[in-house]
């Protein structure tokens, strides 16, 4: 199991866990995901991390349909710019590989957005901690779990 899913198994949180086996050429690890799971891509979130000008990291959950709006994680995190943050800086945060970054059960507590086309969903997927393993779990439960705000950071 994975930190994340430990994490939600420890807080009883109602989630379903599903996978597919990645392929390691696949262009877009999200899209990849909706597609081998046949899950419509407005319901599946990537989860991206990005770095303020005063280095802090911060978590950035959008919908793989769409791309992050840096500019608008600014806005929603009071900097002045933001910028995708360092592959390593996300891993050695994270404590996951990239492809497998799940919101949930992060080494270090950072700051996290959550887009807010999710308000409307029942469940949203994530990614569970690996390349090929989504967790399915209600918006409400991913924002309780990891003190996320919620912002229009996304763009179709």
């Amino acid at each position: 199991m994975t930190p994340a899913i430990n994490l939600l198994r420890k807080r009883g949180i109602a989630h379903s866990v599903l996978s597919y086996h990645h392929d390691a050429n696949a262009a877009s690890y999200g899209s990849e995901a909706a597609e081998k799971l046949g899950l419509d891509a407005t319901t599946v979130f990537k989860t991206l991390l990005a770095s303020t000008e005063r280095h802090e990291l911060l978590v950035a959950i959008v919908p793989v349909a769409g791309t992050l709006d840096l500019k608008a994680l600014a806005d929603a995190a009071g900097c002045r710019k933001c910028e995708m943050a360092a592959v390593d800086a996300a891993q050695r945060a994270t404590g996951y590989l990239v492809g497998g970054i799940s919101p949930l059960g992060q080494k270090k507590k950072l700051r996290t957005f959550i887009d807010a086309s999710a308000q409307a969903l029942p469940a949203m997927h994530v990614s569970a901690g690996r390349r090929g393993l989504e967790v399915a779990l209600a918006p409400a439960d991913l924002i309780a779990l990891t003190d996320a705000s919620m912002a229009c950071i996304g763009r179709p």
